[in-house]
């Protein structure tokens, strides 16, 4: 019998996913007032597109290592070493800020700085999940915790656009650094993440290669492992979350109301679908986790952003921004529980590294099809034929691959 949010009935996970949706909001207020400064200042939808490669490049290259750290060092001092990154980066936003010294070079470092703070957090944020609430009640936490993401993109862009307009960037952007704190206080004797393995161990397992290759042979040999990290992988290539970081375009496109008004509006509509998905499917206790359900989800993402990019008509385009958001979560947090699930425990940690080397590094690629693309064939072509390619290509693994059983 279905039990809804068991998982947070667990009282670490409980603080865990609250202060962690806190970071998540605030990572979010930061793009919302970094982003529209830059678009202000330079607008570039190259340099939007920028901005998603260099948040994604450090998972790519380096989420296989992380991973494995998770897997031999106290994931508590990871997370909280994002964290530090993090408060970092917006103290810096903000001196930029106050001193109108934002320059191309200093930005594109603070992106690429967000970026390596994120590739710390998640990896080790996943391992500690498992550690937290056990096999048993993992997907409703994972579940959970994609909806405090989403909670934290909903809520984020509104109190950007807050601070923004009541602050101004540079003391909204320094508010902001303090959002971070709850979440790096309570790791410092959290009763779960110790490191299990000996020194010795560490030095033989972090930065080789053959170690992040054979655990991409054992995600291989697994037919679930190697689908859902295929199935984010994929999506990550061709979309990601590309078209966020080019919003501020789409919202003067759709010429409704004022621009900074109706930017913060469409990224809310997504956020919302993603938490509203979260809440219905963790309290009805639809979608057990299956591969072949999460391509069907998967192609009705492609198809939602696909309308989205065509539409001219302000109220549609929310729609189908909430559609999209509420299966993205579906589909995303089916496939991480399912890989979690299904991930050896003695190598948890690279293999979760794997998983978002494909879930966040291949989105590195999303900023050139939609981003540096968009800048050649306009955005709205550029998210339409990326979501379209990405469709045929699920619709042709769920005929040949899910078409029974």
């Amino acid at each position: 019998m279905h039990r809804a949010f068991a998982s947070f009935a667990n009282r670490d996970f409980r603080i865990y996913v609250l202060g962690g949706t806190a970071a998540m909001m605030a990572d979010n207020i930061e793009h919302v007032i970094s982003y529209k400064v830059m678009f202000d200042k330079f607008h570039s939808p190259a340099l939007g597109g920028f901005a998603v490669i260099s948040h994604w490049v450090p998972y790519l290259f380096l989420a296989g290592f992380t991973g494995a750290l998770a897997d031999r060092f106290d994931v508590r001092r990871l997370i909280q070493v994002g964290m530090l990154l993090f408060i970092g980066v917006s103290i810096s936003w903000g001196v930029m800020f106050a001193t109108d010294s934002v320059n191309l070079g200093a930005a594109m470092l603070l992106l690429v700085v967000h970026g390596l703070a994120g590739v710390i957090w998640m990896p080790a944020a996943q391992v500690l999940i498992h550690q937290i609430v056990g096999p048993a009640q993992l997907p409703s936490a994972v579940r959970l915790n994609a909806t405090g993401r989403y909670l934290g993109f909903l809520v984020g862009p509104v109190l950007g656009a807050g601070l923004l307009g009541g602050l101004g960037a540079a003391r909204g952007i320094f508010v902001n650094a303090l959002i971070y704190t709850p979440l790096l206080i309570w790791l410092v004797k959290a009763p779960h993440g110790a490191a299990a393995k000996e020194p010795r161990a560490v030095r033989a397992a972090v930065g080789s290669f053959a170690d992040i290759t054979s655990t991409m042979a054992v995600v291989l040999r697994s037919r679930v492992l190697k689908s859902m990290t295929l199935l984010v992988g994929a999506a990550s290539f061709f979309v990601g979350n590309a078209y966020q970081a080019q919003m501020p375009e789409f919202a003067r496109d759709l010429q409704h109301g004022r621009p900074s008004f109706t930017y913060g509006v469409l990224l809310g509509a997504d956020a919302a679908g993603g938490l509203l998905g979260g809440l219905i499917l963790e309290t009805r206790g639809w979608l057990r986790p299956e591969p072949r359900t999460a391509f069907v989800l998967a192609m009705i993402w492609c198809a939602a952003l696909c309308g989205f990019a065509r539409s001219r008509d302000y109220p549609l385009a929310l729609m189908l921004l909430f559609v999209a958001g509420f299966v993205e979560l579906a589909f995303n947090s089916m496939a991480q529980a399912l890989v979690q699930i299904n991930a050896p425990d003695q190598i948890r940690g690279r293999v979760i590294g794997v998983f978002s080397m494909s879930a966040n590094g291949l989105r590195t690629f999303s900023g050139l099809s939609v981003g540096l693309l968009g800048a050649r064939i306009g955005i709205h072509n550029s998210l339409a034929y990326s979501a379209a390619a990405l469709l045929a290509g699920y619709t042709l693994v769920l005929a040949t691959r899910y078409r029974s059983g």
